[in-house]
């Protein structure tokens, strides 16, 4: 997507967003606010208060961390995905920093706002808080089985 069409932002059918229809996808992104990122700019930096939920429209997006003073890469994130979905309901401190790695366009929602869809919107926001849950629900899956995988590898002697 190129940065001239980011004069008219709208959130398209794809990830936790596809099953709302044309409509619920627009009264959902009156919520929110469409934002720019810029290529090598942080979105969210690690360690500092993170209270929202990003939808990736267009560009990626890296999720790194700090270990042992060397930057390790946790992902990559590109349109469709989510980055955010524990701290919509837990707010706190960003576990990783979530970079450009090119021009992107994002949609954020916060706790409060994605509240006020819910309350004007019950049957559309359960479809979308399914979407989170299955997010989180893979992303976890995901993790348990790299977890499980590093302690195979530790008691089989390799390293």
């Amino acid at each position: 997507m190129s940065k001239s069409s980011f004069s008219t932002p709208e959130l398209p059918a794809k990830g936790i967003i596809e099953p709302l229809g044309d409509d619920d996808r627009q009264i959902l992104s009156s919520y929110g606010e469409f934002k720019p990122v810029q290529d090598r700019q942080v979105l969210i930096e690690e360690g500092h208060t993170q209270n929202s939920l990003y939808f990736v429209i267009s560009g990626t997006l890296h999720a790194t961390t700090q270990r042992s003073g060397r930057q390790v890469l946790l992902g990559k994130i590109g349109p469709g995905e989510t980055i955010g979905e524990i701290n919509i309901f837990h707010p706190g401190l960003a576990s990783a920093t979530v970079t450009a790695v090119e021009f992107s366009q994002v949609w954020r929602i916060d706790r409060q706002s994605l509240e006020d869809f819910m309350n004007v919107s019950p049957l559309p926001a359960s479809h979308l808080l399914i979407g989170i849950a299955s997010t989180l629900s893979k992303r976890l899956r995901e993790t348990n089985e790299k977890v499980a995988m590093m302690g195979q590898i530790l008691h089989s002697g390799v390293a």
